[in-house]
């Protein structure tokens, strides 16, 4: 690499305060480490939360993260980019590789690593969490493994797949099976929602009931293939569903609200499994005895493992899948593009380009 070459980076300082500029030398890749040119980066949610440094468990209680996120840190974790150096013992990859970076590293030793489950490590090494991430022009990689090949996708389109798409595909897989007979329902219609609609119609050929309170995005997720989109602050969406539907044996909350959660519980049928994805916050009140009569079941997803990741890219370059709405920005427009999406004016996804 030249010598010359500098790195810029965004990076969280202090929680709750603006992200940094940083110029400085790039990594040198050591053992097994991989060094990559950032092409794209995605501008996640979950961004948002680590910025803040708590998320919100409801009744004025907070999950504080400041033990879990050393400071400094550069955040970004939906990362395409290009070999610029190997380390030593690092084999498998090219200089001038593209690849999409897997950002979901664990010890990779432990009996979860090993089944390939490292998003569920006890002890992760997260890009844009625990080690730095992906607003900047360089990024150190652990491992040639978590480096997946992704052309002749779009570098923009293959970014988003690494977390929006990642966790919407290994959802809607935890709530197959999918189906006339079994309908599924997703709450919120953002990047993510769009995107599981999307893939819901790639896996099953069926399009989801989908919930959003803005009329907007109700459209979009119509325009998607959503079967029916509907209001869930409307008083009758309930009662009409269940008359319509009798109760969907799966739902996927992508906000992660009381309210959102709350309104998924109520529409499942005997049986049926509410998954949730968002962060957005907060506590809801399940009466127990409630539980055990309607066999339904409440899960949290994670983002998704490494081999699922895999599969997802196959089907996006195999041209099975469509891009949810990008907006390309310039890295320098990291920390606009957070306060955007914290203030709901983002359709789609945010991607960020070196």
């Amino acid at each position: 690499m030249n010598s010359a070459q500098r790195m810029r980076s965004y990076k969280l300082a202090q929680f709750g305060e603006p992200l940094r500029e940083v110029i400085e030398s790039p990594p040198v890749p050591a053992g097994t480490q991989v060094l990559l040119r950032i092409r794209a980066c995605g501008v996640c949610h979950s961004d948002i939360h680590i910025s803040e440094g708590y998320f919100d468990l409801g009744h004025g209680r907070k999950a504080d993260l400041s033990t879990a996120i050393p400071l400094p840190r550069i955040l970004g974790h939906e990362i395409v980019g290009v070999v610029e150096e190997l380390g030593p013992d690092a084999a498998g990859v090219q200089v001038g590789d593209r690849r999409v970076i897997y950002a979901w590293g664990g010890c990779g030793t432990c009996a979860v690593c090993r089944t390939g489950q490292e998003n569920l490590c006890a002890r992760p090494a997260n890009l844009g969490i625990h080690r730095d991430g992906g607003f900047s022009n360089y990024i150190l990689v652990e491992h040639p493994r978590y480096l997946v090949e992704f052309d002749p996708l779009p570098e923009t389109f293959a970014a988003t797949l690494a977390c929006s798409g990642l966790t919407a595909f290994s959802a809607l897989k935890k709530a197959a099976p999918v189906d006339a007979e079994n309908p599924l329902l997703i709450i919120g219609a953002g990047g993510l929602g769009l995107a599981a609609i999307n893939l819901a119609l790639a896996l099953y050929g069926v399009g989801p009931v989908v919930a959003d309170i803005d009329a907007s995005k109700r459209k979009a997720a119509l325009d998607a293939g959503a079967s029916a989109a509907v209001d869930p602050a409307d008083p009758d969406v309930r009662r009409g569903l269940m008359k319509e539907i009798g109760g969907f044996s799966a739902a996927i909350d992508f906000v992660g609200a009381e309210s959102t959660t709350g309104f998924g519980l109520a529409l499942l049928r005997k049986g049926g499994r509410i998954y949730i994805v968002g962060l957005f916050g907060g506590s809801i009140e399940i009466p127990l005895a409630t539980l055990p009569p309607r066999a339904v079941g409440v899960i949290g997803v994670y983002v998704g493992s490494l081999p699922e990741l895999r599969e997802l890219l196959a089907l996006a370059r195999d041209g099975r899948l469509k891009p949810t709405p990008i907006e390309v920005r310039r890295l320098d427009a990291a920390q606009q593009s957070l306060d955007d999406l914290r203030a709901g004016q983002v359709r789609g996804r945010i991607v960020l380009t070196a």
